[in-house]
């Protein structure tokens, strides 16, 4: 298998775990039609398995991140060889 693919995947891995286990607490309302969200600085609870729209791209965001790095790492050994 390709080394920047393999990389790639364990850095979408890897950064979405770690967005997982770092998003922050929140609560999502709704009220007639309208979602309010409420973010707090602590990380969610483990336990907790419902996710709100800013905890979401939260974990995508670090997925994306550690994708990128996964990928960019990819590209460097493949370079060396």
């Amino acid at each position: 298998m390709n080394a920047k693919i393999l990389l790639l995947v364990i850095g979408l891995v890897v950064g979405g775990l770690a967005g997982w286990l770092t998003r922050p607490q929140a609560a999502e309302i709704s009220i007639l039609g309208m979602k309010v969200e409420v973010q707090g600085d602590k990380a969610a609870a483990p336990g907790d398995d419902t996710m709100t729209t800013g905890q979401t791209q939260h974990v995508a965001i670090f997925a994306a991140v550690g994708a990128l790095l996964g990928f960019g790492i990819g590209f460097i050994a493949d370079r060396r060889r």
